[in-house]
C-alpha cells in the first residue's frame, strides 16, 4: 500500500468516525427532546379535546402544526380520556381527570395516577353578575378581529367589559361563552392572587426570607416570594421555548415542576436581576401547597377563596404529578370568567364591593420590579415600558404564550380579554393597534 493510500485510508476512518459521532451525538439530543416533542402533543391535545370540547383535526392542523410536534402520530381514547402521542421511538400520554383536568403521565401508570385523586365536590353554577350592554362602536372590531382574523391574530375569543358591563363579545366557531380555554402564563397573574389572598389571611409574608429546607445553607435562603413574583429571585434559568430549555423540560419531563425549578442554583443576588421565569410561579405554587395539610386542603381553599368570589365554577387548575397546580401555565376557565379576574385588579381587588385581595394589593401588584425597566410588576406585565404606545401608561396586563391576553386599563375602566391561537411570528395579534381601535371606538 503507498503512502497515498495509507494517508486516504486514514482521512476516510477519521472522516467516518466525526461522521458517526455527529450522528450519535444526534441520536442523543433528539433523545433528549422526545419528552418535549411527545409530551407537547399529548398534554395540549388532550386538554383541548377533553376540557375544551375541540376536535382532534382543527388542534392538529392549528395548535400542534409546527416543528417535529406536527409529525406526532396521536391517539385519542374516549372511553379512558387519555392521549398518547408517539414519534419515532418515543411515546409520552396524557390523562384526564374530571375536576382536575390533564396531566402527562410522568414517573406513575395510569391506574396509580388515578386511585391517587380524591373525589372534587360538584362545583357550583353561580350566578354571573357581569351585565351586557353591547356597544354598536365594538362590533366592526369584534367581527373583524374574530370573523375576518384582522389584527393579523387568530383568535377564539373576545370580551371587552367597560364600566364593568360586557361592551363586547365574540366567539370562533365551534367556541362559545361556556367554552374554556388556556390561560398559558396568565396563570402568573391569577397565582399571584392567591398569594394576595394568603398574605391577607396571614399564612404567608412576601417580603420575609422563605422557609426552604433546601436553601438554608446557601445564599439562596435570602430570596423571598417577593423576588419570585417580580422574576428577581437571581436563580438560574432558560425560558426559550424553541430548544430543549428549562421550561421545556419542566413542563414536558418532570413530576414536580416547583421542585426542579427550587434546585435550580444561584446566578444573580436576590432582587437585582430582571429575568422572566416560568419555573419561578411553580416553584411558588409548590412552596404555596406546603402551607396546607393536604391537597384537598389547598385545592378546596383556591376555589373557596379565589374561583367562587368570582363567579368561577368548574375551572381546571391542572396539576402535575406531584399533585401541584402548575401555575405557571395550565388553567382552563372561559373568556367571561378571564374578564371578571380582571375587573377584580381594575375594582382594586373588590368583586362588587366585597373585598377579596388585601387593601394595597393592586398597588404592590404594578409596582415595577426594580430591575425590569418598567416592564414587570409581580406576575403582571407593565405598560410603563410603552410596549403598546398606543395605549395608556397605567395598562397592566396578563400575558400568555401564543397571544393569551387580559388587558387592563384603570383610566378608561377598560378590560379586554383576547384568547386563541396567535403564535409569533406568523399571527401574532397586533395588540397595540386593537387597543387603540377599541378605545377610540368607546371615546
Amino acid at each position: 500500500m503507498t503512502d497515498r493510500m495509507m494517508k486516504t485510508r486514514r482521512i476516510l476512518c477519521v472522516a467516518g468516525a466525526v461522521l458517526v459521532a455527529a450522528i450519535l451525538g444526534g441520536c442523543l439530543y433528539l433523545n433528549s427532546l422526545m419528552p418535549i416533542i411527545t409530551g407537547y402533543a399529548a398534554k395540549n391535545l388532550a386538554s383541548a379535546i377533553f376540557i375544551s370540547g375541540r376536535e382532534q383535526a382543527d388542534v392538529e392542523a392549528l395548535d400542534l402544526h409546527f416543528s417535529f410536534i406536527k409529525f406526532d402520530k396521536n391517539k385519542v381514547d374516549y372511553a379512558n380520556k387519555t392521549v398518547t402521542s408517539r414519534f419515532l421511538w418515543a411515546q409520552s400520554t396524557a390523562a384526564y381527570r374530571e375536576g382536575y383536568g390533564v396531566t402527562l403521565l410522568r414517573g406513575k401508570n395510569q391506574e396509580a395516577f388515578r386511585s391517587a385523586a380524591y373525589p372534587l365536590p360538584l362545583e357550583e353554577r353561580y350566578e354571573d353578575y357581569l351585565q351586557k350592554e353591547e356597544s354598536e362602536a365594538l362590533v366592526p372590531i369584534a367581527k373583524a378581529l374574530v370573523d375576518d382574523h384582522a389584527y393579523n391574530g387568530h383568535p377564539f375569543a373576545f370580551v371587552v367589559l367597560h364600566e364593568g358591563k360586557v361592551v363586547a363579545e365574540r366567539y370562533a366557531e365551534g367556541i362559545g361563552p361556556e367554552t374554556q380555554l388556556l390561560s398559558w402564563s396568565m396563570g402568573k397573574s391569577f397565582t399571584n392572587a392567591l398569594i394576595g389572598i394568603m398574605a391577607g389571611d396571614s399564612l404567608v409574608d412576601i417580603h420575609a426570607p422563605m422557609d426552604i429546607p433546601q436553601w438554608q445553607n446557601d445564599e439562596r435562603k435570602a430570596i423571598t416570594l417577593n423576588d419570585l413574583m417580580q422574576m428577581q429571585s437571581g436563580l438560574q434559568w432558560n425560558e426559550n421555548y424553541g430548544n430543549r430549555s428549562d421550561v421545556n423540560l419542566m413542563l414536558h419531563r418532570e413530576e414536580d415542576m416547583g421542585l426542579y425549578a427550587l434546585e435550580k442554583p444561584l446566578e444573580h443576588e436576590p432582587g437585582t436581576f430582571w429575568y422572566y421565569s416560568s419555573g419561578s410561579t411553580n416553584l411558588v405554587m409548590r412552596y404555596l401547597r406546603g402551607k396546607f395539610a393536604s391537597d384537598e386542603a389547598f385545592l378546596s381553599y383556591i376555589r373557596e377563596r379565589l374561583f367562587a368570589p368570582l363567579a368561577i365554577a368548574r375551572a381546571h387548575f391542572e396539576q402535575d404529578m406531584s399533585g401541584t397546580p402548575v401555575g405557571s401555565s395550565y388553567l382552563y376557565v372561559t373568556a367571561r370568567d378571564y374578564a371578571r379576574f380582571g375587573q377584580l385588579f381594575l375594582d382594586d381587588g373588590c368583586v362588587e364591593g366585597r373585598r377579596i385581595l388585601p387593601e394595597g394589593w393592586v398597588d404592590y401588584t404594578v409596582t415595577p420590579a426594580s430591575a425590569s425597566e418598567g416592564r414587570y410588576g409581580a406576575f403582571f406585565w407593565l405598560n410603563r415600558s410603552h410596549a403598546c404606545p398606543d395605549a395608556p401608561e397605567d395598562t397592566f396586563s396578563c400575558q400568555g404564550h401564543d397571544g393569551q391576553e387580559i388587558y387592563i386599563i384603570p383610566s378608561q375602566e377598560l378590560v379586554v380579554v383576547i384568547l386563541g391561537y396567535s403564535p409569533k411570528p406568523d399571527r401574532f395579534i397586533d395588540f397595540n393597534g386593537l387597543l387603540r381601535d377599541v378605545i377610540a371606538a368607546l371615546d
